[in-house]
């Protein structure tokens, strides 16, 4: 990822002028503007089933009678018929769309495994004013025009962003509950606004205990709208002490269901990578990433499949057969699930590593499980892309939900983050299926 602490000096001599600003796009309201194509309903974008016009790269869209810009991200093997995840990865002060987009969109890329379209839409003046909700048009705008060309799940929105990039976040949670699933909001502030605010969002604060330029008590008053929001039981959440080097993960009890609240506090100052045991940031390191990603990846698909055109080609006109068809799908052929293990990134006192699925057979696999031993003094802190059972000894993962089909030849990832020493690999790794 991009280095970002020269960014920090600059970020806190315009605080005090954005905080100033937010009033303005708070009190302008957002009038008519138009919210994304799809409303909130959960059904297909109309870019299901289409061939795509938009490509990876740098896209340019006409937005509130400006020219505004964003990076897009479209999934290797992109399939027309298949809804995806979409995420915005807003940018901080003096950041941009490139800096978000080269480092991975917070380092959610890698853990995507294809299931998900990336925006980074480029803020004015490298920013989030928001003035006269400027920016939420943007927001709506660039919605509209990915989900009229490509298919995406209506019920998988979602939004993050550090600094300046976290309050346009709070932003559209606040202003666009029926749009978007859950926000992460990283060392934020109320710096864009906050219309409406009223209606739930699952939300996922992390904030640092010493941030020098948002100070963590800003964090807070952010969570706390979506504690009062979500239903949650009001709560203290513990924090870690200077000097700890470690960061404490709450989850919020009481909340409605489906709206769940996290805070995670650090020791530590204005960064989005926090690395447990080290004062310094570190983008690879940091346990930032496979958090949100295991908050955003949590939450289950509630859109039904695009429906299809019928067939132009007329029916055969003989009776179908009397033998009823099998209800069960055929059984995988033995021995074509394959698992292989590779250790990723290695620190002082834990590791990242990643396990490939693989199918050798000619027949489809209708969900697999990897069953894998871990060396003494490792254990399993956050996995992705997988269900586990187990994090330490004798661990069996499963296929979420979107990888558990693999067609011949085909393949997917899960990874992880341990604690111990990633030096020595686990035995025992096998696969089966289902």
């Amino acid at each position: 990822m991009a280095k970002r602490t020269p960014l920090l000096s600059s970020i806190a001599a315009a605080a005090v002028l954005l905080a100033a600003a937010a009033g303005g796009a708070l009190n302008a309201g957002l009038g008519e503007t138009a919210q994304a194509s799809t409303n909130g309903t959960l059904a297909a974008t109309a870019g299901c089933g289409k061939a795509p016009t938009l490509s990876s790269g740098t896209r340019t869209i006409s937005s509130g009678g400006q020219n505004r810009s964003y990076i897009l991200r479209i999934p290797d093997g992109y399939d027309r018929n298949r809804q995806y995840r979409l995420i915005f990865g807003f940018h901080w002060l003096n950041g941009s769309a490139n800096n978000v987009a080269s480092a991975g969109y917070y380092g959610l890329l890698p853990l995507s495994n294809n299931s998900t379209i990336f925006v980074a839409p480029q803020g004015i003046d490298n920013g989030w004013a928001n003035t006269n909700g400027r920016d939420l048009t943007l927001f709506d705008d660039i919605s509209r025009q990915i989900e009229n060309d490509l298919c995406v799940d209506t019920s998988q929105r979602f939004a993050l962003g550090w600094s300046y990039g976290g309050a346009m976040s709070y932003a559209v949670a606040c202003a666009r509950p029926n749009i978007i699933r859950a926000v992460t909001v990283l060392s934020g502030a109320n710096l864009s606004g906050c219309n409406g605010g009223t209606q739930p969002v699952a939300y996922f604060g992390i904030h640092g205990i010493y941030d020098s330029v948002l100070n963590i008590s800003a964090g807070r008053s952010l969570r706390d709208t979506f504690v009062r929001n979500n239903g949650c039981t009001a709560q203290s959440p513990r924090e870690p002490s200077r000097g700890s080097l470690t960061h404490i993960t709450t989850t919020y009890s009481g909340c409605r269901e489906g709206y769940p609240v996290q805070w995670a506090a650090f020791d530590g100052d204005h960064t989005p990578s926090p690395v447990d045991g080290s004062p310094s940031p570190n983008d690879s390191r940091t346990w930032t990433s496979a958090e949100i990603w295991r908050f955003f990846s949590q939450f289950a698909s509630t859109t039904p499949p695009p429906t299809t055109a019928p067939p132009t080609t007329p029916p055969p006109t003989t009776a179908p057969p009397t033998t009823p068809p099998p209800t069960t799908p055929p059984p995988s052929e033995p021995g074509a699930c394959t698992a292989t293990y590779r250790t990723v990134n290695t620190w002082p006192g834990g590791f990242q590593a990643e396990v490939t699925v693989a199918n050798n057979g000619a027949a489809t696999l209708n969900g697999w499980t990897v069953r894998l031993t871990l060396a003494s003094g490792q254990a399993i802190s956050s996995l992705w892309s997988g269900v586990n059972t187990g994090t330490t000894g004798s661990v069996s993962v499963r296929n979420a939900d979107y990888n558990g089909t693999l067609g011949a030849n085909a393949s997917t990832t899960f990874g992880f983050t341990a604690t111990g020493n990633g030096a020595t690999a686990p035995s025992g790794v096998t696969c089966t299926s289902p």
